[in-house]
């Protein structure tokens, strides 16, 4: 129900409405409009490239070294992006934050991100599409994007002063998910409508179990 809710205070009850997909309360990272079905990639980690690993030191004998490493990090960023860009991927979500050169690369190759998303999001997003996480091997980002996610829409939404994120999927499963937008003078009054509403819907899953035993 926390996925599935997103409480507006400063609004009348009558303002409340559902919404078909799931609306992400944070702004895009980035942002390139895109018409029709495209595909989404999940990460989990930042995909700039570490210079080095755990326990591993990391020695330049010249700023020339230093400002090659950077550039061979920046190719590596633009080569997955445009991997990206060919897999038909429209939207990264990322559980991390992700660095200012996979922002650049993104907006140049046409692709949205949203970062910085909760562990919950992730496993919500996970369960609904059946799409894991792409997590690149070390420093070899070259391995294969087998499993991106089916996003029917992708856009901003405006919840009173809150920049938001729309995204629809295609379900792997009967359950389309919906989003209630919850309405209401004050945030009491909006936790106290929440509240109800879990606890009927908690109610509603009793019953229906109980019809099926």
């Amino acid at each position: 129900f926390a996925e599935l809710h997103a409480a507006v205070p400063g609004l009348p009850l009558a303002s409340s409405r559902v919404l078909p997909g799931i609306v992400l309360r944070r702004d895009f990272a980035a942002y390139c409009p895109a018409d029709g079905e495209m595909r989404a990639l999940l990460v989990t980690e930042p995909l700039r490239p570490a210079l080095t690993g755990p326990g591993v030191e990391f020695v330049v004998d010249s700023e020339g070294q230093y400002q090659a490493s950077l550039r061979w990090i920046t190719r590596r960023i633009e080569t997955l992006m445009k991997r990206l860009q060919s897999n038909n991927v429209k939207l990264l979500l990322s559980g991390a934050k992700q660095e200012e050169v996979v922002i650049y690369y993104a907006k140049l190759y046409g692709v949205s991100v949203v970062e910085c998303l909760s562990s919950e999001e992730m496993a919500f997003i996970s369960e609904i599409t059946g799409v894991s996480p792409y997590v690149p091997f070390g420093d070899n980002m070259d391995r294969e994007i087998t499993e991106t996610a089916v996003v029917t829409f992708c856009q901003p939404l405006l919840l009173v002063s809150k920049r938001c994120v729309h995204i629809g999927f295609s379900s792997v499963c009967a359950f389309q998910p919906h989003c209630l937008i919850l309405c209401g003078p004050v945030d009491g009054v909006n936790e106290q409508h929440a509240a109800a509403l879990q606890e009927a819907f908690t109610m509603l899953q009793q019953l229906f179990k109980a019809v099926d035993q």
